[in-house]
């Protein structure tokens, strides 16, 4: 087990899996258990997702898998979480292996922090964004939907509730959500996406140098309720619907059909995209 030192501090368990070309991934390397593992199954998540993707590429690539998104929910960072600091966290874990080159996979808001890591450094291989696009990304909706979450977090009207499934998707009903999480812990994605608001991502394409890899389930569309300020927030149609202009911009695009948010993140349909094209962009023979 190795230990990375982050922007505030504190510091992230880093563990390395496999020889070959490094490739960092963001995810929970342990499976989750008991009711937490519970819960997840409820969402249609994996609680074993991290190690299944490990597991997937650690066979022809060294993996440094590290639980980024746990970190930042149990040391919150309300005031610092800006698309710097996380990129320089990412530095930071790729420092402590030692990987001076790596190439990196993240999914939804670790996608997007990806592409924010891409644009400020050439130590890059490889990016894969998956769940969220890379040109006309959804900035201002989720602005709107994490201060809504941070509203309920301060003055919470009812306690944690299972999220009931939708009668026409096995995607959460986001309208019958309860926060859980702290004031702390959803400030700090209100910080994250206030200073995205600014951020043209079309401009940005020209600061990325390496090979890129943007996926997303064909579904991938949700409504959020009047709570949460009657939002639509559309991953699916930005890349659905530019993938020319994204292959002039020198990404590889896949849409995943029929499946939605929570489904396209699983193992089973995030491998067989990413591992061949991580194989061919970084120059690795897959064992047979």
């Amino acid at each position: 087990m190795t230990k990375a030192k982050l922007h505030d501090g504190s510091t992230l368990d880093v563990e390395v899996h496999g020889a070959g070309p490094t490739v960092l991934l963001p995810v929970n390397p342990r499976p989750a258990e008991g009711p937490q593992a519970e819960a997840m199954r409820k969402w249609g998540a994996d609680p074993a997702l991290g190690r299944s993707l490990i597991e997937g590429l650690s066979d022809a690539f060294q993996v440094v898998a590290f639980d980024y998104e746990g970190h930042v929910l149990g040391t919150p960072k309300p005031d610092t979480l800006t698309p710097a600091n996380v990129a320089g966290d990412l530095l930071a874990v790729a420092d402590a292996v030692g990987a001076d080159r790596f190439a990196y996979y993240g999914y939804s808001w670790l996608a997007l922090s990806g592409l924010q890591l891409a644009i400020r450094t050439d130590r890059l291989s490889a990016l894969v964004m998956g769940g969220f696009p890379p040109v006309g990304g959804p900035y201002a909706e989720m602005l709107r939907v994490t201060m809504a979450t941070h509203e309920m977090a301060v003055s919470p009207q009812s306690p944690s509730a299972t999220p009931q499934t939708s009668q026409n998707s096995e995607e959460p009903d986001w309208s019958s959500v309860e926060v859980s999480m702290t004031e702390a812990q959803t400030r700090q994605f209100v910080t994250l996406y206030q200073a995205l608001q600014g951020f043209d991502d079309r401009a940005a394409q020209a600061r990325i140098s390496c090979p890129r890899l943007c996926f997303v389930g064909s579904a991938d569309e949700i409504e959020y309720g009047e709570r949460w300020g009657g939002v639509h927030v559309s991953m699916a149609g930005p890349i659905a619907n530019r993938r020319a202009e994204l292959g002039d911009l020198g990404w590889e695009v896949s849409v995943l059909e029929g499946l939605d948010h929570t489904q396209a993140m699983q193992a089973a349909h995030v491998l067989p995209v990413m591992r061949p094209w991580l194989a061919s962009a970084t120059g690795v023979r897959l064992p047979r």
